[in-house]
This record gives C-alpha cells, structure tokens and sequence, in this order.
C-alpha cells in the first residue's frame, strides 16, 4: 500500500480570499478542514482537495508548481481566462513566446497558472485542471511515482509525469535546467498514510525511496514534514487527518 495525494496546500497571505478565487475558477465547493483552514472538495476526478495555510512570508520568484487548467475550444479558453481575471487574476509574462497557444495568468497573490489552448494532445483526456506542472528532474519523477504507487505516462529526454489510475490531472516534471530553490514552496503535497496505516510506517518507505525528514520551523502536531529528492517540501499526515 502507498500514501495518498490528499491534498495540494497553498501558503496564503490571506487564505479565505484565495479559496474564494480558486473556489470561483474550479467550479469547486468550499469547507473548512479540522482546524479550521479553508479547504477546496473536488467535484470531478481530480482526486485530492486544495488547502489554504496561512502564512506570512510575502511570495519571492516563480513557483515551481502550477496548474495547467484545459480548454475545449478558443471561446472557452478566452472565456476561462476573463472568469479568473474578473476574479482577481492578472497577465504576466515568464517568459512565454508570442506564437505560443496558451496563455500565462497569475492568482491573487501572485501563484502562476496556465490556461492551455484547445488541441493539446497531451492533456487531451485530462479534466479541467488537465496537469500540475512541476520543476523537477527526472529522478523526482520516479520518487513520486513509487511513493505514490502511480504509473509514469511520459519519460522522454528527462521530462517526466505520472498519473493516477483512477484519472485525474498528470504530474509532470520539466527536467534540466532546474530553478535554484532558495526558500520554502508555497505550495507543497499533504500526504495521507493508507487506510488504517501507521504514520511512522510510511515516512520510512518514503525514506528508503531517497525521501529526508526536515524541520522548516513551522512544524503542525501530527504531520512529519519532509522532502524530496530535489528538496521540495511534502507532509505525511497522520491517519486521523
């Protein structure tokens, strides 16, 4: 049995405003987890909530996460992008070329995401949030596909992603060159333990699988805080959570 992906958790500044802005793009119901944070419940295959953490440090550089959100035609790509702009969202450029389909916007604190153009074969049988796209090497790729139990779809010239058998979003993992990582994530995976599991159990599979436990000073009762391979953060929550 492996961990699974519960949840992907975002440090906010203001974290009940920016569930209400992803909450508005996703069509995605709004609760409150145990403690009180706001939290996001999928209404589709997507298969793990949104987590909304408090936090104080201001966003520094380019995440190395970001959803890619699919579009069925050009009108639906322009009409998603005025929705998440209507809700806050704003135009940047990192870099994206001009003949490029897709187009680069920005939450409302400043979190990367991509609306795909119509057409995209590798996303084609994906849902609207058709890929979480990460900055990774092809090693990371293998971790998280053992560590969750989840087949690679593509492994080609070092880019990698993975995908749950039930469906869902791909995983993906650009490969070389890597950005430096100087501070935390602000967004990071929660982990839970399978059914009846025991915690302990499995931070240590995830150890043997090239994982490290880590202390970033923030540390919630209950959850072991680790990394993986390329050094990105991850939690292992307890069975209760």
């Amino acid at each position: 049995m492996t961990s699974q992906f519960h949840a992907l958790c975002f440090d906010a500044n203001d974290p009940f405003r920016l569930s209400r802005f992803w909450a508005g793009v996703l069509g995605w119901e709004t609760a409150d987890d145990s403690d009180g944070r706001p939290t996001l419940l999928p209404n589709d295959d997507t298969g793990f909530r949104l987590r909304f953490l408090p936090a104080r440090e201001q966003k520094s550089g380019q995440n190395r996460m970001h959803f890619d959100l699919t579009s069925t035609s050009l009108d639906d790509q322009q009409q998603v992008v005025a929705r998440a702009l209507g809700l806050g969202a704003r135009h940047i450029d990192i870099g994206q070329r001009p003949e490029e389909g897709h187009v680069v916007l920005a939450d409302p604190e400043g979190n990367e995401f991509c609306v795909i153009e119509p057409g995209n074969n590798f996303l084609a049988d994906c849902g609207f949030i058709g890929a979480l796209a990460c900055d990774g090497s092809q090693e990371v790729g293998y971790f998280w596909s053992r560590a969750l139990g989840w087949p690679l779809v593509w492994d080609q010239e070092q880019e990698t992603a993975i995908r749950s058998p039930r469906g869902g979003p791909k995983v993906t993992w650009g490969g070389p060159p890597l950005m430096p990582k100087t501070v935390k994530n602000r967004l990071h995976f929660d982990l839970a333990p399978p059914a009846h599991g025991d915690q302990q159990a499995e931070v240590d599979r995830l150890v043997s699988l090239g994982a490290t436990r880590i202390d970033i000073g923030r540390g919630e009762a209950g959850r072991v805080v680790m990394a993986d391979p390329d050094g990105h953060e991850f939690c292992v929550l307890t069975p209760r959570d």
